[in-house]
């Protein structure tokens, strides 16, 4: 098992920036691949981005390509997300997740994660 706490999250303005943490826990660490998923209000839930576990794979989705970054302590026990130059259409409610084994070979839906975070919310405005 997994456990994620998240931490993070808030009201910014455009342009603005936050980070998102992650504190892992439980067994297998060390063999875990990370994602951060968001959901817009009324919307899907989307995969922005997603670390593998040995650290030589990362993804992001297009729409924050160059804008978010996604890095992970040495120890594997937590996990940001680094969001920059903020966009009104990034607000929504962000999820990290979790799974072990070979992972982040693509952006999902999250049907690939077995261990979720409880989610924090993230307002982009004026």
């Amino acid at each position: 098992q997994l456990q994620l706490v998240q931490s993070g999250g808030g009201l910014v303005q455009p342009g603005g920036s936050l980070r998102l943490s992650c504190a892992v826990s439980g067994s297998g660490i060390e063999y875990a691949y990370i994602g951060w998923f968001r959901q817009a209000p009324g919307g899907d839930r989307e995969e922005v981005s997603c670390l593998s576990a040995d650290g030589e794979r990362i993804m992001y989705a297009d729409s924050v390509k160059d804008r978010f970054a996604i890095s992970r302590e040495e120890d594997k026990r937590t996990v940001y997300l680094q969001m920059n130059n903020l966009r009104p259409e990034d607000t929504g409610a962000y999820y990290c997740a979790a799974s072990r084994g070979r992972g982040c070979l693509r952006l999902t839906r999250g049907e690939v994660y077995n261990f979720w975070g409880q989610g924090t919310q993230v307002i982009v405005s004026l």
